[in-house]
């Protein structure tokens, strides 16, 4: 499978760690090769910033942990290293201070270049993870969420604008105009001024 600023290498797993430590450009990590990390868009961001900020209040005083587009997943024993948009972790990371090999919830947010990678190659990874428990998909373009749970055997949920999500893995329900409060497209400008 091709994928986006695919640059074939041949570093090893602890090559690629230290690496990219010290880069000032994020790579994912896949089988030996790397490729840099895209820019975001600012709905990108609003998708990213309010999700985090609502888990992050959800989970104060629990012993699990969100976090932003930063910290790698590690998958495929090694061979493959992947920077979630959000993801949540209630372990203790085992000393790994740059990546986590336990999330329980997965987030990524979709755009025309990631959607391919994220809900063929990507999903594919994640759901080999024992401690996985939901894989989330969350369009920018058009208000839609996809959510596929361990539980269901990895079928996909759907949820819409006048829809309520919940996060099982942690217990949280959002409304979907919550988690799109602040995205700008045209099905949201729409139902605005409906």
């Amino acid at each position: 499978m091709s994928l986006p600023n695919y640059k074939p290498s041949d570093l090893s797993e602890q090559e690629y760690l230290e690496v990219e430590k010290i880069s000032d450009v994020k790579h994912e990590y896949f089988d030996g090769a790397c490729y840099a990390m895209a820019g975001a868009s600012i709905n990108h961001q609003r998708l990213i910033a309010t999700l985090t900020g609502k888990l992050w209040a959800h989970l104060n005083g629990s012993p699990c942990e969100v976090f932003s587009s930063d910290i790698k997943v590690r998958a495929d024993n090694g061979t493959k290293y992947f920077y979630p948009d959000v993801l949540v972790s209630c372990d203790n990371h085992d000393g790994n201070s740059h990546f986590t090999e336990t999330p329980r919830l997965i987030i990524e947010v979709l755009s025309s270049s990631t959607r391919k990678y994220d809900r063929t190659l990507k999903r594919a990874c994640y759901q080999t993870i024992p401690s996985l428990e939901e894989y989330v998909l969350i369009e920018q373009d058009v208000v839609q969420i996809e959510v596929c749970r361990k539980s269901d055997n990895w079928q996909a949920s759907f949820y819409y604008i006048d829809d309520d999500v919940t996060f099982t893995t942690v217990g949280l329900t959002l409304s979907v105009l919550e988690i799109y409060q602040r995205v700008e497209n045209e099905e949201l400008r729409s139902f605005k001024h409906t």
